[in-house]
């Protein structure tokens, strides 16, 4: 769960803003498993809802709900390892920020404490003398109920204060937190008693969250949409995270733009498109990011994500006075798969949810395209259940008179979407009398820029075309 946060001012230069880089090092606790949660995810949530731009890095990848996440979580292995490792990992990846939670994979009857410590302060001691700018968070290790194994622990917990005070009087940007003060074994770690499940990687996400507010510069903004639940699936609640207009236009019915995020239909995240959601809401637009079901969440398939899709514009009108929208007045938007979704909602019948009202409409009045999976025939983007059923899904095999204005947004490098069939689409549109522009960026690939690795000068001149749109189609006031 998001945890709720302040909205400050909008109207906010990204350019300006400080990027930090963030490794997260030490063993299986940061790398995560098959079985077990790494806070590496939670962590990455929280700091990108909170506004801080981080990008996560290091020599190893834990599979999310995002993607890989970087780190140098080394599974099975000690703090004395990292110790004898740390001066080519981090000369690879010299981070600005090392989050180190080391101190497992001991036995009580090696009386490991003083190799332990020994260990941390000479990666400290190397990592400053790579980087003296670098920050160092230290940490008191989670408790395990593995005993008599890990019975040593509460010692190195002690004896981390001691090592802390000595780093401080040493070094600038030192700092060490308690993970063990909240992490409660019995209910926050997995049956081996060690390993965190999702409460325990979300504590031990929240404890390196809060001391890094007090270290990072404070981002020019927070987010804090309002959560609404539009779906109830066999395997979560969906929610569209919506931002309204707060700048005097609440007495008029306002447009909207929902978007859906790119993934492949496997992976992602509604947050991607939160600066995006913001921005426009400052400009008196109702703006969404909707969740929808991916395969590493639910195990689905894109067709499912078309039935969610449609599922959220249909929610979003049937609630229009509730939101202060315009019912004939929404927007689809997306990127990559999300594309393809708003696209979907634009061109195809059928994939509809039974039980929903199907007299209320699921098709947008406007689509923005961000460099979107338009076609999935035989030549297109897509496999196996998807290529066989492309007819049912495929949006330039489903172009219709009805479909509304649409801008495309490609780079001129994308592979997964090449220029000419952006072009043939535009043109099939044409053909029909349906007003289409295609905006191209040279040099720019799939995706156009990566929303996780900070600010992106294709960023402003994204949304410099998407508002001229959005403006020339009465969405926005110029």
């Amino acid at each position: 769960m998001l945890t709720s946060l302040t909205i400050s001012a909008q109207d906010v230069s990204y350019s300006e803003q400080r990027h930090y880089t963030l490794i997260g090092l030490g063993d299986s606790i940061t790398e995560g498993g098959p079985n077990f949660t790494s806070y590496l995810y939670p962590l990455w949530e929280k700091l990108f809802a909170a506004g801080f731009s981080v990008e996560f890095i290091g020599p190893r990848n834990a599979a999310t709900s995002i993607g890989g996440i970087a780190h140098a979580g080394f599974s099975g292995r000690t703090a004395e390892f990292l110790d004898s490792s740390i001066d080519s990992i981090y000369s690879a990846y010299p981070a600005d920020i090392v989050l180190l939670h080391a101190g497992h994979n001991h036995f009580q009857e090696e009386q490991p404490v003083a190799g332990i410590i020994n260990a941390q302060e000479s990666i400290v001691q190397q990592i400053k003398a790579i980087n003296p700018n670098a920050i160092i968070v230290l940490s008191k290790v989670i408790e395990s109920g593995k005993l008599p194994k890990y019975a040593y622990i509460p010692e190195l917990n002690d004896a981390m204060e001691r090592l802390y005070e000595k780093l401080d009087a040493q070094y600038e940007g030192v700092y060490l937190v308690d993970q063990s003060a909240e992490f409660e074994w019995p209910s926050d770690a997995i049956k081996d008693n060690v390993h965190p499940n999702p409460s325990g990687a979300q504590k031990m996400a929240n404890v390196w969250f809060e001391e890094l507010q007090t270290i990072l510069e404070e981002p020019p903004i927070t987010f804090s949409p309002t959560m609404y639940t539009y779906k109830s699936t066999s395997t979560e609640e969906l929610k569209l995270h919506v931002f309204s207009p707060q700048n005097g236009l609440k007495n008029r019915e306002k447009p909207c733009v929902v978007f859906f995020f790119g993934g492949g239909w496997k992976i992602g995240t509604p947050l991607q498109f939160y600066r995006e959601a913001s921005y426009l809401a400052s400009r008196g637009i109702v703006a969404i990011s909707a969740d929808y079901r991916t395969e590493f969440e639910n195990g689905s398939t894109a067709f499912e994500s078309v039935s969610d899709a449609k599922s959220a514009i249909r929610w979003i009108r049937a609630h229009a006075q509730e939101l202060g929208i315009d019912p004939n007045r929404i927007a689809a938007a997306g990127a990559s798969a999300g594309g393809h979704l708003a696209a979907a909602t634009a061109t195809l019948d059928g994939l509809d949810e039974v039980d929903e009202d199907l007299t209320i409409s699921s098709r947008p009045n406007l689509n923005i395209l961000y460099y979107p999976v338009i076609d999935n025939g035989p030549k297109g983007y897509g496999a196996g259940d998807l290529k066989s059923n492309y007819k049912d899904i495929s949006p330039i095999h489903n172009l219709r008179v009805a479909v509304p204005p649409t801008l495309i947004l490609v780079g001129t490098e994308d592979k997964s979407l090449p220029v000419a069939t952006a072009e043939k689409y535009q043109q099939l549109l044409k053909e029909l009398g349906v007003a289409c522009e295609l905006k191209l960026y040279p040099g720019a690939g799939h995706p156009i820029f990566y929303y996780r690795k900070g600010y992106s000068p294709y960023y402003d001149q994204m949304m410099a075309d998407t508002e001229e749109f959005l403006i020339k189609h009465d969405f926005l006031e110029p």
